[in-house]
């Protein structure tokens, strides 16, 4: 069972919390807790708003090798740095997941074709776009919506130039 102490952290509360098991400070919330799997103590970190946490790692026991050590100033850092990578990551990731990118050559010019995974619960699609590949900001020759399971490849992309940008199958 673990040691909880529940605070909603909310627009009334106090900017800054420092005592020995609880800190919130730069919109995150650090928590030891008691470790679940062990005897020892871990300290868990949830951004504002969060329903979970986003960070959870051992930590250390105090001098009487019954209680955690206190959280300080210099320990919050390091546990914000670690949660705050671990969230770049994750959203770095899950673009990645639901963005993709082909750039393909038809009659000599390049095209850039992008997929944009929209992934809504009750209905995901995705938006295939096709962009003239050396204009940046240039308006898209083709836009579709089609299928969140439709697979953007070189081939893929291909065909759907030469189709005329109809909208795949």
């Amino acid at each position: 069972m673990s040691e909880h102490i529940d605070v909603a952290v909310t627009e009334t509360t106090p900017a800054a919390i420092t005592e020995d098991r609880l800190w919130h400070n730069d919109g995150w919330l650090a928590r030891v807790i008691k470790n679940q799997d062990d005897d020892g103590w871990a300290v868990e970190m949830t951004k504002d708003g969060e329903p979970e946490a986003g960070l959870v790692v051992p930590w250390t026991m105090g001098r009487d090798k019954k209680n955690p050590k206190p959280l300080d100033v210099s320990a919050f850092h390091v546990l914000l740095r670690a949660a705050r990578e671990i969230r770049m990551r994750h959203e770095h990731q899950l673009h990645a997941t639901l963005n993709k990118k082909v750039v393909v050559q038809v009659n000599g010019a390049d095209i850039v074709v992008t997929l944009a995974i929209v992934a809504d619960e009750d209905a995901p699609y995705a938006t295939l776009t096709a962009k003239p590949g050396r204009e940046r900001a240039a308006a898209p020759l083709a836009e579709v919506r089609v299928a969140a399971t439709f697979k953007l490849t070189d081939a893929s992309a291909t065909a759907w130039i030469e189709n005329g940008f109809d909208r795949p199958a």
